[in-house]
């Protein structure tokens, strides 16, 4: 019987040959790993003095490039002894200038104060000394592009006072010196103190965070500017967010009309449906321009009947959501909650109205015309009591008076479209925030129905100068109820407005500002920038920042993540979002 063949073992190979590249060739002055070239430079020489995150411009640099810092504690008696001889060579220059009659230099004086000042934090144990190494890797896909990108990173590590050497005939060890490894091949450190270090590092950055390695790239989202403080982008996407509301505080003339306007032809091409509430005319042209629908409050046979029940919507609690609007509108309407005696007559006339119309708790009922307000009126008379008689004469202007021309007949404009825009430009001011709930409430209507809400279309409802509806309670009751069901019915509420005060002054107002996880402040007052502040937890720099913010510039705040930025259009989005002849035509042409 023959002995069964032996196996041969076979080595595993080498990790370097699964993670490494397929090829590596070196040159004098860069190295190609695979299909990619690097090049790695050695910073030589720093500045005298540096600031908080002296690194950061390097960081920020838009092309592909690796910033390696290797740092390593220096052991207090090497620090002393270095501190020595150091002192002891500055010393020495000095008293052999004094010894020949020579005018002392004042690098060398500079130097012998920092050093005595070094050596006795050090003595103090306030300081200590590190050995610290700065390289920079940058890559490229061709090799007159990492010559182009080299001379780039060495015009812009000049400009900061920075010395780069190439690691020539040492590119091998740049890149592994660059690479997540922990390893100087170079080994090219200076000496640093502890202040000077923990200024290298920028703890805070001034771009939005990428995608986190292992997840999926960002598929959505918009672009909001230019970021002001590095050559990125600011591209962010409200649906990615924990909600989909947003708020855009900012004073008269400082561009949030334009800004949203842009997020709204945005959005559009996103396949967004968006509402605008629009008291000033502001985005008719754009609705018009794209197509969408413009309905027009105030005039002439424009009516909105806040009785009907929406279509298609079977709920058993449908008539008693109509019923609970209808106190909201008449709250507004009087500028007061009504005593409790006026509101039980009102809750009694309008079931009455419902059921002289034929509509009941019964679904099948609710496609019956809805009754107006008037008939709510004349359920009050016909009660015949003091607190219904007060009540509906109180209403009497909105039914057959001076303003009843918004609420005298049947809906008569049904909305439909990808943008919708209900302008209340001619509406006079005492109905404008009625006007204003009335549009709202027919927004979240069409909202709100079951067969809407299961639709996977994402909705966008905009509320311009909200400080209209947030100074009265009611108003501002309605819009924090919609910030915090909007979510689930795959919309997004946003707000804005100019009356700081309004937003933050209130509890409510704070409570709206607080369920919208997408905030953009552009240029404050300095009245009202301590509140905003105070709100928004800014630092002395932003501060500064919004209170000379030019038009469209701003600061987007996404949690833990801000962002200054510029807004900038295309032409032809420029033209459909200029509302002013006199804004600056190269801000849109950027």
């Amino acid at each position: 019987m023959k002995p069964a063949p032996r196996l041969k073992t076979v080595a595993p190979p080498p990790l370097s040959a699964i993670t490494g590249p397929p090829h590596l060739a070196l040159t004098a002055d860069h190295a190609q790993a695979g299909s990619g070239y690097s090049s790695t430079l050695i910073v030589t020489g720093y500045p005298e003095t540096v600031g908080p995150a002296w690194l950061e411009p390097l960081l920020a640099w838009p092309g592909h490039m690796t910033v390696s810092v290797h740092v390593a504690p220096l052991p207090p008696a090497d620090a002393a002894a270095r501190l020595r001889t150091q002192r002891a060579r500055l010393e020495a220059s000095r008293r052999l200038a004094d010894d020949h009659g020579r005018l002392g230099d004042p690098t060398v004086d500079a130097a012998a104060g920092d050093a005595a000042d070094l050596a006795d934090r050090i003595a103090r144990g306030a300081s200590r000394l590190f050995t610290v190494a700065v390289y920079l890797t940058i890559h490229a896909r061709t090799q007159p592009q990492l010559t182009e990108a080299v001379t780039a990173v060495q015009t812009l590590a000049a400009s900061m006072m920075l010395d780069t050497q190439p690691a020539t005939w040492r590119q091998l060890h740049g890149w592994t010196s660059t690479l997540p490894l922990g390893a100087d091949s170079l080994a090219a450190a200076r000496i640093m103190d502890t202040d000077a270090i923990a200024a290298a590092f920028p703890f805070a950055s001034p771009d939005l965070p990428g995608p986190l390695p292992g997840k999926p790239s960002l598929t959505g989202g918009i672009l909001y500017g230019l970021n002001n403080t590095s050559t990125g982008l600011v591209w962010w996407d409200r649906w990615q967010q924990h909600n989909y509301n947003s708020i855009v505080l900012a004073r008269s003339g400082a561009g949030k009309s334009y800004l949203i306007k842009l997020d709204i032809l945005r959005s559009l091409i996103d396949g967004v449906h968006v509402a605008v509430i629009d008291p000033e005319d502001e985005y008719t042209a754009l609705a018009e321009a794209t197509g969408g629908t413009v309905i027009r409050l105030g005039h002439p046979g424009a009516r909105l009947n806040p009785l009907d029940i929406p279509a298609g919507d079977i709920r058993s609690d449908a008539l008693t959501r109509r019923a609970l609007f209808v106190h909201t509108l008449i709250t507004v309407l009087l500028g007061q909650t009504p005593p409790p005696a006026q509101r039980s007559a009102l809750d009694k006339a309008v079931l009455a109205a419902y059921q002289l119309a034929g509509i009941y708790n019964d679904p099948a009922t609710w496609n019956n015309p809805a009754p107006l307000l008037r008939d709510v009126c004349d359920a009050l008379e016909t009660q015949a009591t003091p607190a219904a008689t007060d009540l509906a004469a109180r209403l009497h202007p909105w039914t057959d008076g001076s303003y009843s021309g918004l609420f005298n007949g049947p809906t008569t404009t049904v909305p439909a479209g990808q943008l919708i825009v209900w302008s209340a430009r001619h509406l006079p001011d005492e109905m404008r925030p009625a006007g204003m709930l009335l549009a709202l409430d027919a927004i979240w209507r069409t909202t709100d129905t079951p067969a809407t809400t299961a639709q996977s279309a994402r909705r966008l409802v905009v509320v311009d100068e909200a400080w209209t509806l947030l100074r009265d309670g009611e108003g501002a009751r309605f819009l924090y109820r919609m910030s915090k069901a909007a979510r689930k019915r795959h919309t997004g509420l946003t707000i804005i407005t100019q009356d700081v005060a309004d937003i933050l002054g209130t509890e409510l107002g704070q409570a709206v500002a607080n369920n919208a996880a997408t905030q953009i402040l552009m240029r404050q007052s300095p009245q009202a920038i301590a509140a905003v502040a105070s709100a928004f937890g800014l630092t002395r720099g932003e501060q500064q920042l919004l209170l000379a913010a030019e038009r469209g510039q701003g600061l987007l705040i996404g949690g833990s993540h801000r962002a200054a930025f510029n807004a900038v259009a295309s032409r032809g989005e420029h033209r459909l979002c200029t509302t002013g002849l006199e804004f600056n035509e190269t801000y849109g042409d950027s």
